[in-house]
């Protein structure tokens, strides 16, 4: 078997996330369904984003039993994906003994909220729509309680499998950008559920239901009663993976003329 990775963006709306469920389609099924056109596959992502939850570069590892040129791998998949909303960005033969999931040093996500009156068009399903003034400087100061390593078992989710609670917060900045929310933040690895948990609870404080330091209390309470509501998958996309190594270090993204 020969291994590629992929880098992949999607639309979650429709889909049960990027894992197989006997619910529904997956981003993985579709994925899989396409590689099997080409011989045997199997595949492995570096974060299995929940339902709705979208991607700009959810990075992959593709196994195939042939070899095949990484940009006509990148065109077949791209033919064969149609007319799910998933597109390879770019693709490429991986490092010895890389891992999508394992080899991974940091992940990145986006969260947004339109913040007016006027519900979503064309954002809807890409936003969680708020009415309600928010406080976007103050939900910015409130975040930074969360900045570093801890234990976020108060934005975990009950059916999170991670075998520990700590993670280490490398980045959580909030700012407004005319009518929208926008939150950016990076780790090494996130718990399930935890960037959807934080949000909600962060809108708390830009609604003035909770003061700033609310946000620490809840964090030191480890326990996930005492913190916001999930967030809506819809206004969460996962931007970016890193690695040491970075397999895709001299490829471009698939060109409008790749043949």
């Amino acid at each position: 078997m020969i291994r590629y990775a992929l880098e992949i963006e999607y639309d979650g709306a429709g889909f049960v996330g990027w894992q197989f469920q006997t619910s529904g389609i997956s981003i993985q099924q579709v994925l899989e369904e396409a590689a099997s056109r080409l011989g045997p596959a199997a595949t492995q992502a570096a974060g299995r984003t929940d339902a709705g939850v979208h991607a700009e570069a959810q990075v992959v590892g593709l196994d195939l039993d042939r070899a095949i040129d990484p940009e006509r791998l990148a065109a077949a998949l791209n033919f064969h994906l149609r007319p799910n909303r998933v597109a390879v960005r770019r693709a490429a033969v991986a490092p010895a003994g890389w891992n999508a999931r394992l080899s991974a040093i940091g992940r990145e996500y986006r969260y947004v909220i339109l913040n007016r009156r006027a519900p979503a068009a064309l954002l809807a399903g890409r936003v969680w729509h708020i009415e309600r003034p928010l406080d976007a400087a103050a939900m910015h100061r409130a975040a930074q309680a969360l900045l570093g390593k801890h234990d976020f078992t108060s934005f975990r989710a009950a059916a999170c499998q991670a075998k520990s609670p700590l993670r280490t917060l490398d980045r959580l900045d909030i700012r407004r950008e005319g009518e929208l929310i926008v939150i950016e933040t990076a780790a090494r690895s996130f718990l399930h559920h935890q960037v959807r948990n934080m949000v909600g609870s962060l809108a708390q404080v830009g609604q003035g239901r909770w003061p700033e330091s609310h946000v620490g209390t809840v964090l030191a309470a480890r326990d996930r009663r005492e913190a916001g509501p999930t967030a809506p998958p819809d206004g969460l996309t996962l931007v970016a993976v890193r690695y040491a190594i970075d397999p895709f270090a001299s490829v471009s993204p698939v060109s409008l003329t790749a043949r």
